[in-house]
């Protein structure tokens, strides 16, 4: 669904955005414009006001077809006048051919119903046309359009579709040229310019990072092309209308991807997305029951989850010895917990053994981190009066008392007081972590190297548990940074009575264990946090509670979050929870 933007005091305020964005890229990223871009960039400015604001109203709307007669905006005047110098500079077309399919989305239904009627009886029977002409205009929308498409008419300009109509379509053709210009700007297609008018009106806010001319994604053109190509490989098996379709265009992916690979080499965060469209297009092989291009997919893959698959590959394929010893190699030197936890139970049953022994192969520090937890456990049984409650917030209201008040907190909590204190770490202005005004984080979260390249900041962040001072800094951030965008601080589920009481209750010991444990995999450990956090504010005292319904399992995540916590006395209970009359209540579950 389209934003919907608030209007500013500024009638050009949208036009005001763009140049702000096209005078950012001539300043950092001048060298990569190809011809066509510079000349835009350069000759956009010289345009008349009313010519450059329908050019940027036009840019973010739906199009890239539009009629003269829905460009109806008081500050700019009479569109065709406004569009005369865009014409004439090539950016926008006054005549475009447009096919059937292109039409329909710029008419009404009515609109359709006549163009179906003058068809239909330009190609009935004399005697028969008056009746057609009657049953057409009874007709829906999609019926009218499936009897266009029928009669297959030829792409004509808007004149030839509806001759003596007083409208005009114009067509955005430099609209190709901004999609690149709007990737070199955010290193991604997903946001657009409209991130300027919600920033500037306060509905979402950044934290400032400096930039300067190494602050960009790409490096050289040759980076923009291979990100393009990319994104068009992904597509081209995402959007597969069938699994037959689908098998094809992993296999055309592949065949880009090796031709890709030379040029994604030299640019880290480039090569991180060609292994994430790699690992995918295995992962839609996996589904197709094609084991073998997905082996192709995952052999030559850097994504974190690719080594894991490989074993899975090898199993379907029948290679089961080879399975087995990828899964040692795998489970005696992992990459992450995740990996660790998916080899020993993978070796477990290849080697049809309970669990995974030295013979396996797997290290002894693999055997530790995955053993059977050892974490708390609890009943509960809820009231039916909490029956339209899903599980957790039923739980949350069984389980508190006057003296000891119990939130939903899940993965906000640690994650966000984690954020808060290391806010200085995470949005250091370093290469290739941030390239324009509105990230919600580093570009480079995700790199195996992010918190290498930080290791000082955050060392210097996890003393001040040490030297006492992390309470006060991070009360101090809460109101500071309050609403700004961060990747670990969900600002809706802060408040500042849950942040003093977490302060009061949990010891700085176990702070740095966790803020730990998020370092070593940054993104992948902000997931599987228990639910519940119980506080004895008089005791200065707290407990952790992961909440299970009937029939709800713990996710690996979880399992390894509960046995961290266990390992390191952390006071953590799984809660198993049933309902009274269970027979007569359905708990809601709440994810």
């Amino acid at each position: 669904m389209p934003r919907v933007l608030p209007e500013s005091p500024d009638p050009f305020y949208y036009l005001a955005n763009f140049e702000r964005a096209l005078a950012s890229l001539d300043a950092r990223c001048a060298d990569l414009f190809d011809e066509a871009e510079q000349r835009f960039v350069q000759g956009f400015r010289a345009l008349p006001r009313g010519s450059r604001a329908l050019f940027v109203r036009m840019l973010m709307r739906k199009g890239p077809n539009f009629r003269a007669s829905k460009l109806d905006y008081a500050e700019i005047g009479c569109p065709r006048a406004a569009a005369a110098p865009l014409v004439d500079a090539g950016w926008l077309d006054n005549a475009p051919v447009l096919a059937l399919d292109a039409l329909a989305a710029l008419v009404t239904k009515a609109e359709l119903q006549t163009l179906n009627a003058r068809f239909a009886a330009d190609t009935a029977a004399p005697g028969a046309r008056a009746t057609r002409t009657v049953r057409t205009l009874r007709t829906t929308r999609a019926e009218t359009l499936e009897a266009l498409q029928a009669a297959a008419p030829e792409a004509r300009g808007w004149s030839a579709w509806f001759p003596g109509s007083a409208d005009t379509v114009f067509h955005l053709a430099a609209a190709p040229l901004c999609e690149r210009l709007r990737l070199m700007f955010f290193g991604n297609l997903r946001q657009d310019w409209s991130e300027f008018v919600l920033a500037d009106l306060g509905v979402y806010r950044y934290e400032p990072v400096p930039l300067d001319s190494a602050s960009r994604a790409f490096r050289q053109r040759a980076d923009i092309d291979a990100w393009l190509a990319l994104r068009d490989c992904r597509e081209t098996f995402d959007l597969a209308p069938d699994a037959a379709s689908a098998v094809t265009a992993v296999g055309a992916a592949l065949d880009t991807l090796d031709l890709l690979a030379p040029y994604t080499q030299s640019n880290d965060w480039l090569r991180s997305r060609h292994d994430r469209v790699r690992h995918a297009a295995g992962q839609t092989a996996e589904r197709m029951g094609e084991p073998a291009l997905a082996w192709r997919a995952y052999i030559d893959c850097g994504h974190p989850e690719s080594r894991y698959r490989r074993v899975r590959v090898l199993e379907q394929l029948g290679r089961r010895a080879d399975a087995l010893a990828l899964a040692r190699t795998i489970a005696g030197a992992p990459a992450n917990e995740e990996e660790a936890q998916r080899a020993t139970r993978t070796l477990a049953r290849l080697a049809r053994r309970r669990t995974a022994s030295a013979e396996t192969g797997v290290s002894q520090a693999t055997r530790e981190s995955t053993r059977a937890p050892t974490f708390a456990s609890a009943e509960l049984t809820l009231p039916a009066a909490c029956a339209g409650l899903r599980v957790e917030e039923a739980a949350r209201q069984t389980l508190e008392r006057a003296d000891a008040p119990v939130f939903y907190v899940e993965n906000t909590l640690i994650n966000g007081l984690f954020g808060l204190l290391c806010w200085p770490a995470l949005f250091a202005a370093l290469p290739g972590a941030f390239f324009h005004p509105f990230q919600r984080g580093p570009a480079d979260l995700h790199a195996a190297d992010f918190v290498q390249r930080r290791a000082g900041l955050f060392a210097a962040c996890l003393a001040e548990l040490e030297s006492g001072t992390y309470r006060a800094t991070i009360e101090q951030r809460f109101g500071e940074k309050s609403g700004i965008q961060s990747p670990y601080v969900a600002w809706p589920a802060l408040d500042a009575a849950l942040l003093a009481l977490a302060l009061d209750c949990f010891p700085p010991a176990h702070l740095r264990l966790w803020f730990e444990r998020l370092l070593r995999e940054p993104a992948a450990n902000r997931s599987g946090l228990p639910d519940l956090v119980r506080f004895w504010p008089r005791e200065r005292r707290y407990e952790l509670i992961e909440v299970k319904g009937p029939g709800d399992r713990l996710q690996d995540n979880q399992r390894r979050w509960l046995a961290y916590c266990a390992a390191h006395g952390v006071p953590v209970t799984v809660l198993q929870v049933r309902w009274a009359a269970q027979s007569n209540v359905n708990a809601a579950p709440m994810r």
